[in-house]
């Protein structure tokens, strides 16, 4: 009852707890909080539609706060997510136009190297997202584990790293001729994943929620079995508990640390599937809403708990999805109650967690 009461409801107390505070803030702005509260919730469950964007808005913190949750139950902090779905992003849009027929007219004549067909092709641009995105983890953790170079470091150095090298890429390389917008050219057709209304036709043709949802609920399904179910995740859970004592037990902190930071670049990395490969077919520079930042508060909120992370993820695309509307139909409050609220929650859930310690 006692574990129960701190993984589950010291999240709900910290999330009712900055909703009031939210609301003192709106009174003193001079608005009404229930108006406020009220388009925040009823633009995010007041319609199939309104329920299909809140669903895509938390597609992406799921993975990047699945890829922060396995960081921290090995008792690192990856910053990096950023960084790594940036870098996983560009590279799936490259296997998608290069092996999807698409001859980008570029610096010089740009050509398809093959013209690979669906069943294949959106395997293999998966497959680079998650190597490319776990390659890039991997980095702060072989860094850490064999020079004891610190993972916050690292992985915030490596963040302007990659993001820097995939514009340059982008802008000299890739980016259409007179095409104002720093971005690639789209992806082959056979690249592209279906969106969730092309078998769900209630959902709306304007929802752009698409099968990197259904991954995503797959992925906190194999994580909670993989940290709980299996001796490698025992391996992991036990060096974030206690490295030492996990040594002398004959585990080798060393390997989990690499293993775990690569699993979260991995993670982070799938944020590329949905958004290269099913919403923007192409890579988009400053395509991100700042989700590998987002997901260190949902890894947070969630307890870095799959399932918590699945509820946490969903709560913030409420936000996400929510803000708009508050901005657009109160008179003083902004879309920055979104970004308010989720500071709050982070102060509350780190009070709570530091107290549940004591």
């Amino acid at each position: 009852m006692k574990n129960l009461f701190r993984e589950v409801l010291w999240p709900l107390v910290a999330v009712l707890a900055a909703f009031v505070v939210g609301g003192i803030i709106i009174l003193i702005l001079g608005d009404n909080p229930l108006t406020a509260y009220g388009w925040l919730l009823s633009s995010s469950f007041g319609s199939v539609k309104d329920i299909g964007w809140t669903l895509h808005y938390a597609t992406p913190l799921i993975f990047t706060g699945l890829a922060v949750a396995v960081a921290f139950r090995c008792g690192l902090l990856n910053i990096g997510a950023e960084g790594q779905l940036y870098v996983a992003a560009f590279a799936t849009a490259w296997v998608g136009m290069k092996f999807g027929g698409v001859a980008t007219k570029v610096v010089g004549e740009g050509t398809a190297i093959a013209d690979l067909p669906a069943i294949v092709l959106i395997p293999l641009c998966v497959l680079t997202a998650v190597v490319v995105g776990g390659i890039w983890g991997a980095i702060p953790g072989i860094l850490r584990a064999k020079f004891g170079s610190h993972e916050v470091i690292n992985t915030i150095m490596l963040n302007f790293i990659g993001i820097a090298l995939v514009s340059y890429f982008t802008q000299y390389y890739y980016k259409i001729p007179g095409d104002p917008i720093l971005q690639t050219a789209n992806i082959g057709d056979a690249a592209q994943i279906p969106q969730l209304n092309q078998f769900l036709t209630f959902i709306p043709k304007d929802v752009p929620l698409n099968l990197s949802f259904i991954l995503a609920i797959l992925m906190c399904v194999l994580i909670y079995v993989f940290l709980w179910k299996t001796k490698w995740g025992y391996e992991l859970r036990a060096v974030g508990q206690n490295a030492s004592a996990a040594e002398y037990g004959g585990i080798n902190p060393k390997k989990q640390i690499i293993l775990a930071m690569t699993l979260s670049g991995a993670l982070a990395g799938m944020v590329a599937i949905g958004e290269v490969m099913g919403t923007r077919h192409n890579y988009y520079d400053g395509f991100s809403a700042e989700w590998g930042f987002l997901g260190i508060a949902v890894a947070l909120l969630g307890r870095n708990h799959p399932l918590g992370v699945f509820i946490a993820a969903i709560f913030f695309g409420v936000l996400l999805r929510g803000e708009i509307f508050v901005d657009a139909f109160t008179a003083k409050v902004s879309k920055d109650l979104g970004w308010v609220l989720q500071a709050i929650i982070i102060l509350f859930v780190a009070c709570f967690q530091k107290f549940t310690k004591r």
